[in-house]
């Protein structure tokens, strides 16, 4: 955990400045792939998936080191060659697992969040899982486990096959000459986001595109049927964590009003989107059936509310930057303690972002919260060592903070109500 956090620390820095830089060269050639809000709400998802990760907030059923001593016949030799096999299997592994994910009702959940954005940008690679738990997919390794490849270097490997997958998450790039028939490329990748007909279920590796060629999974960009972003049943918000388990809580809502016990246990293993024919006639949900004629989720946003989301932002990266890189000195459970406070202000954004009233709420909760530790431990988590000020300076932040997020809730339930009004109906 500890020596992930400090890879973050680099890393996430660097996966900022390339997802500002795409919004300003889209701006600058006239063709802007970055719409402020999803921009931030993908980088609020990223940041939930990294916390949960580094606080190991995930168990196996089956642990690669146990598959590597039961199971290797033989030890692939030292050096890059171990490497490269360690790469391969991982990709291997990740078409898979990809694809499992893709075409299971239960299994949806857990990617549901990457495909969520209606737009394709850097911005959207961030948005990753928090909602597995378990992992259950290891097997796929086995032909690492098999060749004997050491646990260690499959550590090693992990966190660059993942970063190595953000690069082709943009409009900007077209074609790529003969490197369309080797590795996945941004127009590969942008089919697999799309939501069209001809789009959909296709193009699952994540490194090397010959997995799909392979097993009958290729899809290529048509020049005449240009990719639609998104999911066919949008989310509508902008809060992560609600993605994360949406599709979840539809599933266990379906299984308990279908009438057919077969049914009831079925959906799970059942093709994603499936649902019981009579829940399905009962409780309709939007989908979006053509996809060139459907209105993206963008509600009503002030300038402050851009700024002000920003600002939250840039906060919740300064918290979370401290959290990676002390946590071997924060230990347990201050930890996890942290953990729920970035998990809480994560969400207190986003709600606010969504214009949702309950954004007060979870403000309030999450700076009590924060005023809670300050109070408790006279310091937040030993950053007073750094910065000597820091209890009065986070004590006036969780105070304005609760004041500004009141005011905006208060000026947005007033514009609502105003609009309201105006409609058929209304009082004027």
């Amino acid at each position: 955990m500890e020596t992930y956090g400090k890879i973050l620390l680099i890393a996430m820095p660097a996966f900022l400045l390339l997802v500002l830089f795409e919004k300003w060269y889209g701006w600058r050639k006239g063709f802007d792939t970055v719409r402020n809000m999803d921009m931030i709400s993908s980088l609020s998802s990223g940041i939930t998936n990294v916390t949960k990760d580094v606080l190991g907030l995930s168990i196996g059923i089956i642990s690669y080191s146990w598959l590597v001593d039961h199971l290797a016949i033989v030890h692939v030799p030292g050096g890059w060659i171990t490497y490269a096999v360690a790469f391969l299997a991982l990709d291997f592994s990740g078409y898979w697992t990809h694809r499992i994910a893709h075409e299971y009702n239960f299994f949806w959940n857990n990617h549901i969040i990457h495909h969520s954005s209606e737009e394709y940008n850097l911005a959207c690679a961030l948005r990753q899982s928090i909602s597995t738990i378990v992992r259950i997919f290891t097997i796929f390794l086995l032909p690492a486990a098999i060749l004997g490849v050491p646990e260690n270097v499959i550590a090693v490997i992990a966190p660059l096959h993942l970063f190595a997958q953000f690069w082709y998450h943009t409009r900007h790039i077209n074609k790529m000459g003969f490197l369309e028939k080797i590795i996945v490329t941004p127009s590969h990748h942008r089919v697999h986001h799309a939501l069209n007909p001809e789009y959909l279920d296709k193009n699952y590796s994540q490194i090397f595109i010959f997995w799909d060629k392979l097993f009958g999974t290729f899809q290529e960009e048509l020049p005449d049927v240009p990719p639609v972003y998104g999911i066919t049943r949008p989310v509508q918000t902008w809060n992560p964590i609600k993605i994360n388990f949406q599709h979840m809580w539809l599933l266990i809502k379906d299984a308990w009003y279908a009438s057919s016990w077969k049914d009831k246990f079925r959906i799970w293993l059942m093709p994603t989107g499936w649902r019981p024919a009579d829940v399905a006639e009962k409780f309709p949900v939007h989908k979006i059936n053509d996809p060139y004629h459907f209105e993206k989720y963008d509600p009503k946003s002030s300038l402050a509310l851009h700024v002000w989301s920003w600002i939250q932002l840039f906060f919740c990266l300064l918290f979370i930057s401290w959290l990676f890189g002390n946590i071997a000195t924060i230990g347990t459970p201050g930890m996890f303690w942290y953990g729920l406070y970035i998990f809480l202000m994560v969400y207190a954004i986003t709600e606010l972002m969504d214009r949702n009233r309950s954004a007060i709420v979870w403000e309030l909760v999450k700076n009590i919260m924060g005023l809670g530790i300050v109070y408790y431990q006279g310091d937040w988590f030993g950053a007073g060592v750094a910065i000597p000020f820091i209890k009065p300076i986070l004590i006036v932040y969780f105070v304005l903070s609760t004041a500004i997020v009141a005011w905006f809730v208060y000026r947005h339930a007033k514009e609502d109500q105003q609009e309201l009004n105006y409609l058929p109906g209304g009082r004027y």
